[in-house]
């Protein structure tokens, strides 16, 4: 199993592209998916359908803008940002998933206290 990529949970992708764009600054949807990729240790690997799906339904929700622009390779690409509001979005979700993750690792911790020594 150890050759298995990560299935990701509703709603993640999206605080990993908001992330993405707030650190790294304005990017087009490759550089986007290639960056989570990275980060991720090849554990995510994003296909274009996917990661454009997320663009496009951040983009509706206002939490990211997209201007067109020329990509490193000198194509035409749509290069997006993290907007005020999506910046806020992130901050709120940030909140959960840390909480989440701390109760997800204190329950997954509790393993070995049932007294069967």
């Amino acid at each position: 199993m150890a050759d298995s990529k990560i299935d990701l949970l509703q709603g993640t992708l999206d605080l990993m592209v908001l992330q993405t764009l707030a650190a790294m600054g304005s990017l087009h949807g490759y550089g986007i998916a290639r960056r989570i990729e990275q980060v991720s240790g090849e554990e995510i690997l994003l296909n274009q359908g996917t990661i454009y799906a997320s663009l496009v339904r951040l983009q509706e929700r206002g939490w990211i803008s997209g201007e067109w622009g020329t990509s490193e390779n000198n194509r035409k690409a749509k290069f997006y940002s993290i907007t005020k509001k999506g910046r806020k979005q992130l901050a709120e979700d940030a909140v959960y998933w840390q909480r989440l993750s701390g109760v997800m690792r204190r329950v997954l911790a509790m393993q070995g206290e049932g007294g069967d020594e």
